[in-house]
């Protein structure tokens, strides 16, 4: 069934009461179910699981996935299956949304962790505890949800944005309860399939558990390059290729990932990898401008020793290409702010929404109370002075208008970019403190990307009728739910050795890595860092403004991205490679089945997302189980 919405005449003209009453005789569902209880208890069951997900995904790649379609297809295909054996009901149109609202927010919650809050338990080498974490998160999602719904009537009501992400949810929840149900049954089991082939492949690369299961023989080999080396060492200027990184591995999660990324970051992702590992590193290892470790008196490179000179030209290449990207359009600036006061129409004092929108006190209280709240939180837990912590709270309606502008037309939100413009905020403010420097970005970044991601799926349910105060009650849920199950898990894997632990070859946590390296950076200034280091910085910097100006200049038309050269300085060359090899695989596809009718295009090229969005789900889940296993269930054996 087709999704019913105005046209470009109508949104031009139309003032925001036509258009609301419009939506209320056309799209709005009234009463049918929608917040029951098993649409919120399997959006926080759901949105818990996916969550981890994120977490996995993030401690690689240092991004956070959308997991609404994956949700989505999930409960679809749990309710389908119930209902056919005669344990349930299916899933209504509305319930289903509900529960996708919970599962997004859920989903999200982990940010923190692998930014914000990592960076400064490295910074401080202390492990902040697990109840402060918990409390901090989920008082800084919930400033974000509040920040998000005043909003919501201009940018999705008025505005009609697109907000693309949210709008693909949408449709796929329309066209699996109301149009193909073959198609729609046909993903859910691609997601499925796909997650258990993933998960099996976890399994099998654990040779702890294969062996306690009598299984050694069937083990996976984490690394593809064994044999080669039996023949004798690979180098590059001297240095193993396998101490650079430079090793293909059998990580289906990334290349899964890479799989949603595209061809286009996943060819810059390879291009930086390449010259960082293959290239500089090594040439700066032979320099001496790269130090190793001692291991049984041979000095021994890996990850963490390469990055921390690598990522500096990385980092400025990132920031530069980000703000240039940020400010260069500054009719999407300019269009953020105006209208927030306008009139909207003759009829405003007769709202038609007043019943359905979550209402206006709601906020005028909640958010100098919640704001009040972090305020108090930020001076308590991390010493942030107060009068700084209330600087943040204006800082992020600030951040969340243009942040919430940018995830509206893209689908992607510059938390790295607002993060970054309020470290340099307060590096300016608080010059050499580093804790107001982390925490404070940690706040205006993190509640704004709240906000932005919040809204995306907000869309989904004005496309489909929703009740709007209704999906604020689920973010919340999904907050709570998100919180619980990703913090303790957060501290089991991540934190057993402490921060000193935290960033390894296995889990680079990019994100926290940056976010310490720009905190570091404003603080000490560029005088500690190597003359070869500072001038990586000068040449990232430099690059990131030609490579985003060109691809602004041309319309997107040019491929290489700034942002992933960069990013390929603080993730291992194996993730770049597999990351590569899934965006490069779904391309290849794509042209090799470029009939719509033939077999290959249906089942693959249709079918992307839900097949990537399979194999992260059960790998990444799995990889958390396998690591659990391994630590706490095989430890004493």
């Amino acid at each position: 069934m087709a999704i019913k919405q105005l046209g470009e005449e109508e949104i031009r003209t139309w003032t925001l009461e036509q258009k609301d009453r419009w939506w209320l005789d056309n799209v709005w569902k009234g009463d049918m179910p929608q917040l029951t209880l098993r649409s919120g208890l399997t959006g926080m069951i759901i949105g818990g699981m996916l969550s981890l997900t994120n977490l996995y995904v993030g401690a690689k790649t240092g991004w956070t996935l959308g997991v609404g379609i994956t949700s989505v297809i999930m409960a679809f295909a749990a309710f389908k299956l119930l209902s056919a054996i005669g344990l349930g009901k299916d899933f209504t149109l509305l319930e289903n949304n509900a529960m996708q609202s919970i599962a997004t927010s859920a989903g999200y919650m982990t940010a923190p962790m692998i930014s914000s809050l990592a960076a400064y338990m490295m910074v401080t080498d202390q492990v902040i505890p697990m109840m402060q974490t918990l409390v901090w998160i989920v008082v800084i999602a919930i400033l974000g949800v509040l920040f998000a719904f005043p909003l919501k009537r201009r940018f999705i009501n008025d505005e009609q944005h697109p907000f693309p992400e949210g709008r693909a949810a949408g449709i796929v929840m329309d066209a699996l309860h109301s149009g193909d149900a073959a198609s729609g049954l046909l993903k859910a089991k691609l997601l499925m399939v796909t997650g258990g082939a993933s998960a099996l492949l976890k399994v099998m690369q654990s040779s702890a558990i294969m062996e306690k299961l009598r299984l050694g023989f069937l083990t996976l080999p984490e690394f593809l390059d064994g044999w080669i080396y039996r023949l004798g060492t690979l180098q590059v200027f001297g240095t193993d290729l396998r101490q650079l990184t430079v090793r293909p591995d059998t990580d289906v999660v990334m290349m899964a990932a890479g799989g949603l990324m595209g061809i286009r970051t996943g060819v810059s992702l390879m291009i930086g990898a390449v010259i960082n590992y293959l290239i500089l590193v090594p040439l700066m290892i032979a320099a001496g401008d790269i130090h190793g470790r001692q291991v049984n008196g041979v000095v021994q490179f890996g990850f963490r020793e390469i990055t921390k000179w690598a990522l500096w030209g990385g980092v400025a290449m990132m920031t530069t290409a980000s703000l240039f990207a940020f400010f260069s359009k500054p009719q999407i600036l300019l269009s953020a702010f105006r209208g927030l006061g306008a009139k909207r129409g003759a009829g405003r004092d007769k709202d038609p929404m007043r019943d359905i929108e979550l209402p206006m006190w709601v906020f005028v209280v909640f958010i100098p109370l919640v704001g009040a709240v972090t305020v108090a939180l930020a001076h308590r837990f991390f010493g942030v002075e107060i009068w700084m912590g209330i600087l943040a709270i204006p800082l992020i309606f600030v951040f969340t208008v243009i942040g919430v502008n940018s995830t509206a037309l893209t689908s992607i939100t510059p938390t790295g970019a607002l993060g970054k413009l309020t470290q340099l905020t307060y590096g300016i403010i608080a010059p050499g403190n580093i804790k107001t420097n982390l925490m404070t970005a940690g706040i205006t970044a993190e509640a704004a990307s709240n906000a932005s991601n919040l809204l995306m799926n907000i869309k989904p349910g004005y496309m489909l009728g929703a009740k709007p105060r209704l999906q604020a009650i689920g973010h919340v849920l999904g907050i709570l739910a998100g919180a619980v199950v990703a913090a303790p898990v957060f501290y089991f894997v991540f934190l057993q050795h402490g921060p000193a632990q935290l960033v390894s070859d296995q889990y680079p946590m990019p994100a926290a890595t940056i976010w310490r390296a720009v905190a570091e950076l404003l603080m000490q200034g560029l005088g500690n860092l190597p003359m070869s280091a500072r001038w990586a910085v000068v040449a990232g910097a430099v690059l990131g403004l030609v490579l985003e100006g060109v691809r602004v200049a041309t319309k997107g038309r040019f491929w290489l991205s700034g942002v992933g050269i960069g990013l390929a300085t603080v993730i291992p060359f194996n993730t770049c490679l597999a990351m590569f090899l899934g965006a490069a695989f779904f391309w290849v596809a794509e042209r090799v089945w470029s009939n719509k009718e033939s077999t290959g295009n249906r089942i693959i090229v249709q079918n992307q997302e839900p097949i990537c969005a399979g194999v992260i789900a059960g790998g990444a889940l799995m990889g958390i189980t396998v690591i659990l296993i391994e630590n706490f269930a095989l430890s004493n054996r």
